[in-house]
Formats: C-alpha cells, sequence, structure tokens
C-alpha cells in the first residue's frame, strides 16, 4: 500500500508541475524568544476506550500578560469520518480546566475544574459518535479540593488526591462531613491568623517551592452514584503518593474489577533521608481491609499498573535504598503466587513508564537510549525486549484497542504517544507506523542519515506545523569520542542557522543536570539548544559520567566523582569537537550549565581558564552549606558518601564536601561568570548563588547576578524567561564576539 501511495503523488506532483510555474519556498529564519512562546506546548493525553477519540491538553502563552492557559481538545482518531474532522476545543471545558479521562463505557468523561475558586473533579456526558459533551456536573465538594483523579474500570468510583490535615477525624463513607468541617476550619484559621510563623518539629519542612507545613496527600476514593467519601490513608501522617518521585499522578491503579487497588507510599519516619517506596494493595471491598506491601526490594518502587487481565501488576523499581537514580527495572507481581520478577534482568537501561499491551502478553516501555528516549516491548515470555520505535524523545504511551488505518499509511498496532526532537516540540504520533528508516539498536545511536526521519511516525496532532515551516531549525549531529580511561561517550553539536562552512562560529557548550541526566534529542522550553544557536552560535552538548541512557555503570561513574571524570569527559568531548569540527573557534567558548550543570560551570571556573565565560544557573557552590539548605537530603548523602561530620578531622582529600567544594578553589577564579539563583529554589538555596557571586566581586572577577525573587529551581514565567534568555545570551555575546 506505501509503494502505490508514493507512486500515486510523485505521478501528481509530475504533472501539477507540468502545468504550474515553479515557485520559491520562502525563506527560513532563526527561531527567536517571541516564536518559542507562540508554540502551543502539548500536554496531557487521553484515549477513550473505543479507541475512536483522543483528548489532550493545550497550553498557550500570552507574553503581554505573563499568563500560560491550559485548554483541553478533543480530536477524532478512528472512524469513518476522522479524517475529515479537525481538533476542537471540549465543549464543557474552561480555560484552566485539566485532567481529562474517559469511563470505561466511552459515554462519559471527568475532568479537573477550579470554576466556582475550588478545584473539583467534574463529570460531563460525552457522545462517542460526535466527540460532543453536554451537562458538566460536579462531583466532588471537598474543602481541600481534588486532584489526579482517574475512574476505576467498573465507571462506578472516583480515585483521587487531596491534601489534609491527618490528624483530623478521617473522612469515611458512614461521615464525611465532620472530617472536612476540620480540614476546612484549619485553614481558614491559618488564612486569618495575623501571625504566619510555623514551627518545624521534622525534616523536609519545606521543598521544591514551598513550604510544606502540616498537611498530606491523601488518596480518597468516590463513589459516584452516591457522592460517599473514603479516605484510604485516613490519619496518614505520609504523602502518599510520595513527593516528587511519581512523577505525576495519584500513584495509584484499579484491578480490572475495581475491587483492589495497588498505590505507592513511603513509610520511612524520615523521608527527607529516604527513597524507599513501596508498592502496596487494598482491597476496595472491605471498608475494614489495611494495605499490604507486596514490593520487596530496598529501593523505591513506583507506578503500579495491573495487566488487563487482571493476573498481574507491573511496576518500575529500584534495587538500592537512599539512591534516587538506581536502575528502574520493570518488575511484574504475579498475584496468584504472590512472586516478583525482574523483567529485563539482561536490559542495562531505566525504564521510564510504561503501558501493558491489551493482550496482557507484554509491556510496552520508554527507555533512554543514547541521547533518545526510545520505545520498546518486553514480553512475559521473550527473553529480550523488542524495539518498537526510536529516533527521538517518547513518552505518555497509550495502547489503543483497534487498529487505525490512514489513507497513507496502514498502522500495525495501536500505540500512540507524545514525541518531540531537538527541532521539533511535542506532538502526539503513531509509534507504530511502518518503519521508513532503519530503527536504532539499543546500544547504538541515530545515524546522520535518519536523523530527520519522521515519516516513520505519522504525527496525529500538527500544533505548530505553520510556525515551524518558517524557523530555521538545524539537524543536531552526533559523535563519539574516546574518555582518558578509554570508556566510550557521546557528544552532539548544532550549527548555526545559515551556517557558513567558510566561517569560524563561537561555541556555546551546555551541560546538563542531574548528575544523572543526558542531553540529547529532546526540545526544551527552558534551556532550548536551537535558540542557543540561532543567533550565530555552535552549541556542543555532552554527555560524561553520570548521562544515563548508556547504562547503569555510566550513570553511577559520577557518585563520590563529581569534580572527576565528568570534568576531564567534559574537556575531551569538546577537544574532540574543535578538533574534527573545523568551523568551531576554540577562542571563543562559553560554558553554560544548569543544576548540576551549574556546579560544574562552578567547578570549571577553578579548573581551567579554556572558556572566554561561563554561566552559572542555580549551582553548588559550597557542598557543606548545601547539605544543610537543601530538602532532599538523601541526594546528598548518597553523592557525597555520608555527612559533613563524618569528615571532620580529616584532611580535605579525604572530604568529599571540601574535595569537590568549587568554593576551595576560588583562588583561581578568573573568567567572566554570569550567577543566576532563585528565592524559591529549596532544592539548592539561594545562598548558593550569593555566596559564589559575592566571592566572584571580591576577587574582581567580571560579574553580573540575575536574581528572581518569585522562580524555584526552574524559570517558568514568560517574562522572566524572556529576560532568563536575554540575560544569558547578552552575557555570551560579550565575551565572545
Amino acid at each position: 500500500m506505501r509503494k502505490i501511495t508514493i507512486c500515486l503523488s510523485l505521478a501528481l506532483a509530475f504533472v501539477l508541475a507540468s502545468f504550474c510555474p515553479a515557485q520559491t519556498a520562502p525563506a527560513k529564519r532563526p527561531m527567536t524568544f517571541e516564536d518559542l512562546m507562540k508554540m502551543k506546548r502539548l500536554g496531557e493525553t487521553a484515549v477513550s476506550p473505543d479507541g475512536k477519540w483522543l483528548a489532550y491538553g493545550v497550553t498557550t502563552v500570552n507574553l503581554d500578560q505573563n499568563t500560560k492557559t491550559a485548554e483541553l481538545w478533543i480530536q477524532a482518531i478512528a472512524g469513518p469520518n476522522s479524517e475529515s474532522q479537525a481538533p476542537k476545543k471540549l465543549d464543557v471545558a474552561l480555560p484552566g480546566d485539566s485532567g481529562i479521562q474517559f469511563a470505561s463505557d466511552s459515554k462519559r468523561i471527568l475532568f479537573l475544574s477550579g470554576r466556582g475558586g475550588s478545584q473539583q473533579v467534574w463529570t460531563a456526558e460525552f457522545d462517542p459518535a460526535t466527540g460532543a459533551t453536554a451537562n458538566p456536573k460536579k462531583l466532588t465538594a471537598i474543602s481541600t479540593e481534588a486532584g489526579d483523579a482517574i475512574w476505576s474500570p467498573d465507571g462506578n468510583s472516583v480515585l483521587f488526591t487531596s491534601t489534609v490535615y491527618p490528624d483530623c477525624p478521617a473522612i469515611t463513607a458512614a461521615d464525611a462531613a465532620t472530617g472536612d468541617k476540620c480540614n476546612a476550619d484549619r485553614d481558614a484559621a491559618a488564612a486569618a491568623s495575623k501571625v504566619k510563623a510555623q514551627i518545624f518539629t521534622h525534616l523536609l519542612y519545606r521543598h521544591w517551592d514551598h513550604y510544606t507545613g502540616e498537611k498530606r496527600s491523601h488518596l480518597f476514593l468516590l463513589t459516584v452514584a452516591t457522592g460517599a467519601l473514603r479516605d484510604l490513608t485516613p490519619n496518614d501522617p505520609h504523602d502518599v503518593p510520595p513527593f516528587s518521585l511519581e512523577g505525576g499522578g495519584c500513584g495509584g491503579a484499579f484491578a480490572p474489577d475495581s475491587k483492589e487497588l495497588a498505590f505507592t507510599e513511603n513509610l520511612d519516619p524520615e523521608p527527607a533521608i529516604s527513597v524507599s517506596a513501596k508498592i502496596f494493595t487494598l482491597d476496595l471491598t472491605n471498608a475494614a481491609a489495611k494495605p499490604v506491601a507486596i514490593s520487596t526490594s530496598a529501593g523505591g518502587n513506583f507506578n503500579p499498573a495491573y495487566s488487563p487481565d487482571g493476573k498481574y501488576i507491573a511496576w518500575r523499581s529500584e534495587a538500592r535504598a537512599g539512591y534516587e537514580s538506581d536502575k528502574f527495572r520493570l518488575v511484574v507481581y504475579d498475584r496468584a503466587a504472590k512472586t516478583v520478577k525482574d523483567l529485563l534482568p539482561k536490559f542495562d537501561r531505566w525504564v521510564e513508564e510504561f503501558a501493558w499491551a491489551l493482550g496482557s502478553h507484554s509491556i510496552y516501555f520508554t527507555s533512554g537510549n543514547h541521547g533518545e528516549e526510545d520505545i520498546y516491548e518486553g514480553s512475559l515470555t521473550w527473553p529480550e525486549p523488542r524495539l518498537v520505535a526510536s529516533h527521538g524523545t517518547f513518552s505518555d504511551l497509550r495502547v489503543v484497542p483497534v487498529h487505525l488505518n490512514r489513507p497513507t499509511i496502514e498502522i500495525p498496532d495501536g500505540l500512540l504517544a507524545t514525541k518531540i526532537k531537538v527541532d521539533r516540540p511535542a506532538e502526539i504520533v503513531y509509534a507504530t507506523g511502518q518503519e521508513l528508516c532503519a530503527p536504532t539498536p539499543l546500544g547504538h545511536s541515530a545515524s546522520a542519515d535518519n536523523l530527520e526521519c519522521e515519516a516513520d511516525h505519522p504525527p496525529v496532532t500538527h500544533l505548530d506545523d505553520a510556525l515551524l515551516a518558517q524557523l530555521d531549525l538545524p539537524a543536531m549531529e552526533s559523535f563519539w569520542f574516546t574518555a582518558a580511561d578509554s570508556t566510550k561517550l557521546q557528544g552532539f553539536l548544532i550549527r548555526p542557522p545559515g551556517f557558513d562552512p567558510a566561517k569560524k562560529y563561537p561555541v556555546k557548550l551546555i551541560i546538563h543536570g542531574g548528575p544523572q541526566g543526558a542531553l540529547g534529542d529532546s526540545w526544551s522550553y527552558r534551556w532550548n539548544a536551537e535558540l542557543f544557536a540561532a543567533n550565530g552560535y555552535v552549541v556542543v552538548m555532552i554527555n560524561p559520567r553520570g548521562s544515563t541512557g548508556y547504562g547503569q555503570a555510566i550513570v553511577d561513574g559520577v557518585n563520590g566523582d563529581w569534580g572527576g571524570k565528568p570534568f576531564t569527559d567534559l574537556m575531551t568531548g569538546l577537544d574532540y569537537a574543535e578538533q574534527h569540527y573545523p568551523f568551531i573557534d576554540k577562542s571563543r567558548e562559553c560554558a553554560l550549565g544548569a543544576s548540576y550543570g551549574g556546579f560544574m560551570a562552578n567547578w570549571i571556573l577553578g579548573h581551567t581558564d579554556r572558556f572566554k565565560c561561563i554561566v552559572s544557573h542555580d549551582g553548588m557552590f559550597n557542598p557543606e552549606s548545601a547539605y544543610g539548605s537543601t530538602e532532599e537530603l538523601w541526594f546528598n548523602e548518597w553523592e557525597f558518601k555520608g555527612k559533613p561530620w563524618d569528615y571532620y578531622g580529616k584532611p580535605d582529600a579525604e572530604n568529599p564536601f571540601r574535595k569537590w567544594s568549587p568554593a576551595m578553589s576560588a583562588k583561581n577564579f578568573k573568567t567572566p561568570t554570569l550567577v543566576i539563583h532563585s528565592q524559591l529554589d529549596y532544592r539548592l538555596d539561594v545562598a548558593e548563588g550569593f555566596q559564589l557571586f559575592d566571592t566572584l566581586q571580591r576577587l574582581k572577577v567580571p560579574s553580573k547576578m540575575l536574581y528572581f525573587p518569585d522562580e524555584g529551581h526552574w524559570v517558568l514565567k514568560p517574562q522572566n524567561s524572556r529576560l532568563w534568555y536575554k540575560t544569558v545570551n547578552d552575557w555570551v555575546d560579550e565575551w565572545t564576539k
């Protein structure tokens, strides 16, 4: 069918060329920050159980008003009229609504809405023939609001989260009013009080960008027919799901018969030093039932999901306690035998997210692989996983229960996914389309010939086609180099728009955070590689020790060695790029990094003078002070092999907090440095930025500080983002051009 279509297309093109005068395509231009803000941003997705409708969130930015507005859209993806029906906004939704989910009968939806001033769970009728919605109805009215709602498979219940005072009377099906009134009264008293002081009696009193206070996230079950509420984790002093580690959602899943729930909780008494979340099951047919732990590993366990036939529960599991970047394995629990097994014992990559195949015989999952996030399929019977889709970064997998047929391509399996590339923001695609180019095997990187291979994943959405058609977004190139200890590592390069091989170009070296993370074929609105290249720069990105997608040994290579091999890896990779790309002007290079990348920028500042400038965003300057001001203490204790006082009295060379401290090399600081930090960054306190800037100023090193009083670890507000990009690019221009 494909060959016939291509031939007909070529024939038609020949006929049109015979009768139509040739037209010159408009010249493309470099991307601007304003272009970046005009792009529609794809959010959450949901597919109707009959496989005919796709719902998704779309966020638009109004730069002048400094706002972001999310809306819900609906689009036909199967059926006789799916090709002719354009996407449309959901009839019953208002701007700001989110969390759309289809009921199992495909005739109802639920969503979250803040209409009326309080976010609650709403439902509406859905017409599977037309996609129309009608008769919105509020399902919850809990004073502490509702989030992360999902339907039970039988459509009779809704699971959601709400943040409550655990010492208030529990909200039960028999008596919800007493507990809810206690929560409402406590919130009202706190809001009315003239005293805003807090008293802490435990760690993790603040997290990410807010103070945690006395309330905790709990799971609630709503009976749709009666409106009865039940707190499934009553009076529990722990957050369910655990903060930050779930990656969004309620962290729970229903069994196919709706009689049991699996969820994630960390019961350790001090969550600030623990990542050991466990998977529990709860019998929903017995109000007196208690949760039962079924996971067995000492590390974190997340994202439980039942197989469609109800025989198994799968989840992501780590083996080592205290290490948030241990290998994420995919394990399967046999409900009858009560046994857990690693589904992919020989697979040396992280399982990022997964979705059961409809027949329960296999699981689709995404995993980082050499700068990409590929899709694989693992089986309960196959010895090895098979590659499903590569050439990009995939997420948000949705298995569709019908075969989807398009006029120009046959889809052999019903799998949808969100896909991004370094030169393409997120769109929903058919992830199992026939391959027009060779897939990338595990352990290999996409070849230059395949970097632009898009047709193997036909897009379903087209949010930014018109704007992207105007922009010159150069392709990303991959290169490999040999580190000082003979380890093979990877880097990437983007040439500037309008590239002239006869010219020499300055360089922006981008260093990733984490440190367990990776750069590669991925789009970003905060650190956009194409936008960094747009004003005449070669962008170089290197994945040193600590990078994901190359096996756990490479990931572990940064532990206790923050300024060691990762630093020499970066320098060796840049050396390779200078030697093999003659258009690089090695006398005009700037190093830029955030989070761990900010630490590395600070480390570079004291250990080499090869750069004309440095940009340090939210970087660690003094590991000892950073330990005392961060919230997730397990991270520092793992990475620096203990606590600062464990090393008191020992030489600095034996103390990781001092051995890898950029502050200890301050006497070597010479490179002009831009420091960026935000007041609400509780992962790396703003004092780290102040210490660095004060040091630079006292040393009379050319320096500037950009301070945001209203941002956290990430700069998210549109106008703040504009100032961020302008300040960064102006600083680099000042010292390299």
